[in-house]
């Protein structure tokens, strides 16, 4: 019921930024937080950065300071902007959503976006 749909990403050299942004559509009565997270090649995936609908943020250490998150609540829309991107940031960016769904107590959906794969090389 909840699709989401990522933009973003590519090929960066290191010290450079990119931004991400994931819209979730579909039908749901509300989305409550969304986030991105990771996997590089032969890692398990992790949370990088979450917002709530309230706006509280939670970041993994290794990009805090570096990153910002940030969501539209009226448009459903989280942005996730990455600077001085380091190699070790290289992975599969994934959108993620939880919502509620048809009415206030309705029952819980958690939503992947596709991924987006973001490169830091030089």
């Amino acid at each position: 019921q909840v699709l989401l749909v990522e933009s973003g990403g590519g090929l960066v050299q290191p010290g450079g930024s990119l931004r991400l942004s994931c819209a979730a559509t579909g039908t749901f009565y509300r989305i409550n937080s969304m986030g991105w997270y990771r996997q590089a090649p032969g890692k398990q995936r992790e949370l990088v950065a979450m917002i709530t609908s309230g706006d509280h943020t939670n970041y993994v250490d290794s990009v805090k300071g570096r990153f910002a998150i940030s969501r539209d609540n009226a448009a459903n829309t989280v942005v996730l902007q990455m600077n001085n991107l380091k190699p070790e940031d290289t992975a599969v960016y994934y959108c993620n959503a939880f919502a509620t769904l048809y009415y206030s107590s309705g029952p819980g959906s958690d939503s992947w976006g596709q991924g987006t794969q973001v490169t830091v090389s030089s």
